[in-house]
């Protein structure tokens, strides 16, 4: 397209051609190329103008201006030359690469919160069926245990079922204390008699007034047991095995405070 322009100014004429050549692709032209020709085309009707303002004043240079700016400014996304089309293109899918991985990322941590509490509440689950199973054992065993110690009290002796002696002899006095006394428990019922008066069912503290087999202080406390307990053996274990069940809950108890402190 050729545009002729005349310049009259000083009185001269002057031929001034601006040419604008649309970029032809078959029968079409690019919209580059139709921005370039409206840009050549708004530069050409600012020339004129131009011209035509020095004879009008300076009215019509404002407005050409405005023109001007407005067909500069007409940018269209499809202006945007192929190469850094390319480039847009590019960024765009790494932007959207980046959004994908920041998902998968979110997931596989949502997975891996859940599988920990699934995990967390397995071991809980677990941890208290094995409490459970120890519970139940230790009370089986402690019911076991109160079973047989009901059973050897139900077959031991009475002191009243034997018969009073003059004198009893150290073998006699653990014979006697045999059959009194649980099978379970009467070694750790031997161990204290042993250590407090080593059989004797007269032995007598002169210091602190304890008397008998189990150095009961004051020795008349077995009298509970029974009138005889001064000369009676079988009355004073049957005291003093009545005293370590209500205290210690067992001869035995009573042997492992006795090791502790010496004295029970």
């Amino acid at each position: 397209m050729t545009v002729y322009v005349e310049d009259q100014r000083q009185g001269h004429d002057f031929g001034r051609v601006v040419t604008c050549a649309g970029v032809l692709e078959g029968n079409r032209v690019s919209r580059i190329s139709v921005r370039g020709f409206a840009v050549a085309s708004a530069t050409a009707v600012t020339t004129v103008g131009a011209v035509m303002g020095v004879a009008s004043g300076n009215a019509a240079q404002s407005s050409d201006d405005n023109f001007e700016a407005t067909a500069a400014d007409t940018t269209l996304l499809a202006d945007i030359p192929v190469g850094e089309q390319a480039q847009v293109q590019v960024s765009s899918l790494s932007e959207q690469a980046d959004v994908q991985a920041a998902a998968a990322d979110s997931l596989a941590k949502k997975s891996a919160e859940e599988t920990a509490r699934l995990r967390a509440a397995k071991d809980a689950e677990a941890k208290k069926e094995a409490a459970d199973k120890v519970a139940a054992e230790e009370k089986a065993a402690k019911e076991r245990k109160e079973a047989e110690e009901r059973a050897n009290r139900s077959a031991v002796r009475d002191a009243a079922s034997f018969s009073a002696q003059g004198s009893y002899s150290v073998s006699e006095v653990k014979a006697i204390a045999r059959q009194m006394i649980p099978a379970g428990q009467f070694q750790c019922f031997s161990n204290i008699v042993d250590h407090e008066s080593t059989w004797n069912y007269k032995a007598t503290n002169p210091g602190s007034g304890a008397y008998g087999l189990v150095q009961a202080l004051p020795g008349n406390k077995m009298a509970s047991a029974g009138a005889d307990w001064q000369t009676n053996p079988a009355t004073q274990i049957k005291w003093g095995l009545n005293y370590m069940n209500s205290r210690y809950g067992s001869p035995c108890g009573a042997w492992s405070f006795w090791q502790s402190h010496r004295w029970y």
